[in-house]
Formats: C-alpha cells, structure tokens, sequence
C-alpha cells in the first residue's frame, strides 16, 4: 500500500479488517486497558488501541506497555478517570494509572494550521525542522498520518474488535520491513529520536528498515545533538536494556548513530577487533543474555564499560602532559570524562554515583593485603566491580585475568583458604611478614 507523505496532508484511508480475519483478542489485552477501553465508548467516545500493543500480538509477542488513542480531549478523559493525571508540554497527554500499571491515553493528533507567517499557532518549529510544541488534536485519519511507522498505524477499535490499518502495517509485517509514514527526511527532521526507534525496532523485531526510510539516516544523524539530554537516556534504556543490546548497538554504529550518543568511545570502535570492540560486544552480549533470562541488569554497568576505555585514555593524557601521579591523573579524568558524557546522555545521579563506584574499585581490587580483601569483599558495589573486572581480564589477558581469577577463588574459598591466599600473595609480592601485636598494658591511673 503506498502512503501519501506530509508534503500532501490529504488523510490516509483505513483498510478495515475485522475480528475474524485478524489474531489480536481481548484475552491477550490488560484488564485495566480495556476498562479504559469501555469507560471511553460507553461514555460516547470512539475509543482504541494502538501501536506497539497492536503490532506485538500481530506479531506472535506479548505487549508490554498498552496504548489507547480517543476522540476525547485531555480534560474530558480526566473527568471520567479519578485515577488520572495529565503530563506533558510538547503534546498533552492522559496517564491512568492502576497501582504499577499506567494506561496511557491520547488524544488524536491533527494537521497543523498555519498563520501568515507559515507558522502553527498551536505547533512550533526549530529551524532544523524539528516538532517543539505539538497540541494540535484532530481525527482518526490525520491521527494515523502523524505516526511515525507503519507497523505503528493500526488501530483496534473496541466496539467492534475490528483492525484499522491506514498504511500497510500488515503487509509491513508480512514484509519484515520497518517504513516510515510520510517523508522519511521531514519525519526525521521533526524528530530525529525516530531514527533511533527505527533502529530499535528493527532489531527488536527482527525486521529491516526500508530502503528509502534507511536512505537519510546517515546524513541527519548529527541532528541528535538537538535533542534533551534528558530525553536521551530514556531513549538509551529501551536501545540496549531490551534484550537485543548486541544487534541494535551494531545497527547504531552501521548508521552513525552511536558516535553522536558515545562521542569519546566512537573514535575508539573505528579499529575492527580492537580490545575497545571485543569489550563492549561482551558486555552487550552479557547483558542481553542476563535480560533474556530474567535476571536484572543496571544501566550504571554499561555507562560504566562505554566510558571505561575513554577513561583511560584521558588518565594518560593527563599524566604525560600534566605529569601528575596516576590516582590525580585518574580522578580528573574520571570528572572529565564523566561531564562530556552528561552533556549528551543526562545519566541520573543514582547511576552517575555508581558508575564513580564501579571505576573507583578497579584501583582498590589489586591492593589485597590484610583487611583490605575482606573490607572489599563487603562494599556494596563488590560484585559490579568485579563482574567488571573479570570481563576486562577476559579481554585484556594477562595480570587482569589473574587478578580476576583471584578474586573469583577467594570469593568462594572458606575462612582458612581466604587466610592461606593471602599468606601466598603476601609472599609472592615480597612483602613483609605482619608483625604481631603487643599486648601493651594499661598505664595505672594516678592517684
């Protein structure tokens, strides 16, 4: 089915499927989304589902998040829900919420009207064609024309369990194929986050993005320095933190994305097979496969490991030209890179403060000796900076790997092994034997 693009705002026309020729059931919806559903029509509202939900049963995957699109405005939808709370500056939106679940509402998006000076009066735009306000609410039809992907234009209308598909989403399943609604450029060009989803679908779902939707991507990459850095880290989470972390940071990098998120690791990834690859492919490798099989994962690690080698080449740096002692050389250049990162991705300081952790420990786990280990074994960041540790020796080889080992048997071994390990590593470094300790006696107060 061929789209008309933003250029020509004429409206897309649905193709109507109905309940018997499609998968997607009510059984496979969330309860509180379809009493949002029913709250909506039976109060007269035309009433959907839309998106990821639709095109993930469509699929064959289970929905995780439940998106619903009405003619209500904002302000009538909270006045059928107590449960509801209205966010958002760039396009208002109605967020119901159900204890940890929250069923998000929107309005119907419209076609922008112009003033004479070709500027919204409800819409605004930044001089590289960038969305910055968007309360402009309209029909179904210029609804399904705002959306971003085709597969993200249908619509499961509650009253009659029918699908709305105003693009070709279906055959774009049928197809494996990721394409944009519209004018891939001007798409981009109001929103360059798309670029990113574009990618994170694609690898996702296990689809390619077409031809001309992938065409500009490359040459439009640096208009992700425009976009909040705040809204960026959202935007990094679903990328790696999604189970397919390997293939979409591939994809990132085949269509120069990554270098606009990571600009001082990128230069660093230019050499295929360096120990900078080899490092964050296993890391992303490790962390898709913990997400895989349920178990939690932090964002701190892999910020952690993407500044990591950065890190270290800027400790350098300041040590040849500044000639300051590595610990000095090592905490600038932890600030350092730290505030460059944050200027592009705005880590929050819950993950900024264990990231500080993670690096710090990779100083402090060489030195072993006395209490030192054990004091180590109980900092609440340990296992971080080990299963950091242990990756860079796996890469790097050599006295990391060692170290790496050590600590993997010292972890595991009893009170009396941990003791002999130390006896031995003591020995083995030629430090001095641990003087005992002399009982000194109380002076006897005076009278």
């Amino acid at each position: 089915m061929r789209t008309k693009t933003l250029d020509n705002p004429a409206a897309l026309v649905a193709t109507v499927i109905p309940r018997a020729e499609h998968t997607v059931s009510r059984n496979s919806m969330s309860e509180n989304a379809l009493k949002v559903l029913y709250r909506l029509h039976n109060s007269g509202y035309q009433a959907y589902l839309v998106g990821g939900c639709v095109r993930d049963v469509l699929l064959g995957k289970e929905p995780k998040d439940f998106d619903v699109t009405t003619n209500a405005t904002p302000e009538q939808i909270k006045g059928l829900f107590r449960n509801c709370r209205l966010i958002g500056r760039r396009f208002r939106l109605a967020h119901i919420v159900f204890g940890r679940e929250i069923i998000e509402v929107a309005t119907f998006r419209g076609h922008h009207e112009n003033n004479d000076e070709g500027e919204s009066k409800v819409s605004k735009h930044s001089d590289h064609g960038q969305l910055l306000r968007d309360n402009v609410f309209g029909s179904i039809e210029e609804d399904a024309q705002r959306r971003d992907f085709t597969i993200n234009a249908m619509y499961y209308n509650i009253a009659d369990y029918s699908i709305s598909d105003f693009a070709g989403g279906m055959q774009a399943i049928k197809d494996k194929s990721i394409r944009l609604i519209g004018d891939p450029e001007t798409r981009y060009r109001e929103d360059p986050v798309r670029m990113l989803r574009a990618v994170r679908f694609a690898a996702k779902l296990d689809m390619h993005i077409s031809e001309e939707s992938a065409e500009p991507i490359k040459r439009l990459a640096p208009l992700m320095a425009n976009i909040p850095a705040a809204r960026l880290f959202e935007e990094i989470l679903k990328l790696l933190l999604s189970g397919q972390g390997l293939a979409t940071y591939k994809l990132l990098a085949e269509f120069h994305l990554f270098e606009a998120l990571f600009p001082q690791l990128a230069p660093l990834l230019l050499q295929p097979g360096s120990r900078e690859n080899q490092f964050v492919e296993q890391v992303l490798t490790n962390t898709d496969n913990r997400i895989n099989t349920g178990q939690r994962v932090t964002p701190a690690f892999i910020f952690a490991a993407f500044m990591w080698y950065p890190l270290e080449e800027r400790c350098q740096q300041l040590m040849v030209e500044g000639g300051l002692n590595h610990f000095d050389a090592f905490n600038l250049a932890l600030n350092d890179v730290m505030h460059r990162q944050i200027q592009r991705i705005m880590i929050p300081k819950r993950f900024s403060t264990a990231i500080r952790e993670i690096w710090q420990l990779q100083n402090r786990l060489p030195k072993r000796y006395g209490r030192r280990a054990y004091q180590l074994l109980e900092h609440p960041k340990f296992r971080a900076a080990y299963d950091f540790l242990l990756l860079r020796g796996q890469i790097e080889g050599g006295d990391l790997l060692e170290l790496a080992d050590w600590w993997t048997v010292f972890q595991e071994a009893d009170e009396a092994q941990r003791k002999t390990m130390l006896e031995v590593l003591r020995e083995q470094q030629g430090a001095p034997a641990r003087r005992p300790r002399r009982n000194r006696k109380k002076p006897k107060p005076k009278v």
